[in-house]
């Protein structure tokens, strides 16, 4: 491997970090939180906490912990009580608020019995109260309340099946939310008449609240009949458990009331603040791009789509400013973030960011002095211990000195394993964040 190309995977690397500090959990919410005397502030909403006779502290997440663990520095023996639900290995220990771990993406009896102590504390509110609700990514999988009509089982089932066809977080928690009795604003139903403030770190597209973790705490926009035009639109409506098809077509014909909607009494006393966000993640990446001698451009952070499909595309722009020097003069770097989707055809193992990688690295075959990086905010990328991959204009030369098909690899969506005999996976560990994805394209001095 050349200098120049290890100089390229040595920043790509840095800038990354850089990114992945600027939406660390605990600054996020030490940005938006302050105390001062009895009076509570969380950006521009002020509680005085004189006016309440219990704090208490809820939420769920990849993030939650370290989100929980500033908040009881903040406000110490305030908190009368807690329960946080995250993913397992993202647990902190904390002294005033119980944390729970549990399985994800695919939810299972660990989250279903932490929800269910989030719900019992919630019952115990009273219009005296301030309920602190702390949500991130990873929410919908981690705070799972089946309707009662809907066995585990059926849920996980259910999970499964819209990660196969390849739908949308969007469209991922319009399902969860008519199948849950704590998502799509069904958690402040059980808080009222408490008051209810939630801080949100994103890790949807467009940052809409009521995606986020399937939005517990704010009005939702979507419906049964929704859900139901999902899943026939991929034509997973016949695979469905048969309780779960029961539900759905009930809640379509109006024998089930919808999710609470705007003008619901339950978000009177209802206030969001969104803490964290990939584009500022993107920004941070940028400026320490900057810093290393790169051009900086942010393309987005609304990236959506078929994760093969966004990476020939991010490949083309490499091409063109290889070619042109369009729409910028190397060195560049090319960021951009958001949350694509595969569609399982194949039995390999890997994730969106590793497919990407993958579908890059042979668009860009033979390109010098260009490297691809594509990695999970979270640390993990699917049901993977990786966050990620790394590409470059060499990747394939590499893989054919192994007898390495790219294609083979790509058809049977196995781009963990690629990666893995190339040493080209992204390894970070939990980070106990999660703003969806990061994308890079780096292309040094031509």
């Amino acid at each position: 491997m050349s200098s120049n190309l290890t100089k390229l995977r040595k920043h790509a690397l840095q800038i990354f970090k850089a990114g992945l500090r600027a939406v660390d959990p605990v600054a996020a919410i030490n940005q938006y939180v302050t105390v001062s005397n009895s009076v509570l502030s969380i950006g521009k909403q002020q509680f005085d906490l004189k006016d309440y006779d219990r704090i208490l502290v809820v939420g769920a997440g990849k993030a939650v912990a370290p989100m929980a663990k500033a908040m009881e520095e903040h406000l110490g023996n305030r908190i009368a009580a807690g329960v946080i639900v995250t993913k397992d290995e993202h647990g902190l220990p904390l002294k005033k608020i119980r944390v729970c771990e549990a399985s994800h993406p695919v939810p299972d009896a660990r989250g279903v019995a932490g929800t269910e102590s989030i719900l019992a504390l919630l019952e115990t509110a009273a219009e005296r109260d301030l309920i602190i609700c702390l949500i991130s990514g990873g929410g919908s999988a981690l705070l799972i309340a089946p309707v009662e009509e809907i066995s585990l089982a059926d849920k996980q089932d259910t999970t499964k099946l819209l990660l196969a066809c390849g739908a949308t977080i969007h469209e991922f928690n319009t399902v969860r939310k008519h199948l849950s009795r704590a998502k799509g604003g069904r958690l402040a139903q059980k808080a009222y008449p408490a008051t209810v403030t939630s801080l949100i770190l994103s890790d949807v597209v467009g940052d809409d609240l009521d995606v986020i973790a399937s939005g517990p705490t704010v009005p939702d926009s979507s419906t049964f009949h929704d859900a139901e035009q999902i899943l026939k639109g991929y034509g997973a409506w016949d695979q469905l458990a048969a309780n779960v098809r029961k539900h759905l077509k009930k809640g379509s014909a109006g024998q089930i009331a919808d999710t609470p909607k705007p003008g619901d009494a339950a978000f009177e006393k209802c206030s969001q603040v969104l803490v964290g966000t990939n584009l500022q993640a993107l920004q941070a990446a940028g400026q320490k791009a900057q810093k290393l001698g790169y051009h900086p451009l942010i393309l987005s952070s609304k990236v959506e789509g078929e994760a093969r499909e966004v990476a020939t595309f991010y490949a083309a722009i490499a091409k063109e400013i290889l070619s042109s020097r369009n729409p910028m003069q190397p060195p560049v770097c090319v960021l951009a973030g958001g949350e694509t989707t595969v569609t399982i055809s194949g039995e390999g193992r890997g994730g969106r960011n590793q497919e990407f990688a993958l579908a890059a690295a042979m668009a860009i075959d033979g390109a010098k002095n260009v490297v691809v990086l594509s990695v999970g905010t979270d640390g993990t990328d699917g049901p993977t211990d990786a966050a990620g991959a790394m590409a470059d204009g060499a990747t394939l030369a590499r893989a054919r000195q192994k007898n390495m098909d790219p294609k083979d690899f790509l058809r049977r969506n196995d781009s963990y394993r690629f990666f893995q005999k190339l040493d080209d996976l992204v390894m970070t560990g939990p980070t106990r964040t999660n703003v969806m994805d990061i994308y890079m394209l780096l292309i040094g001095s031509v």
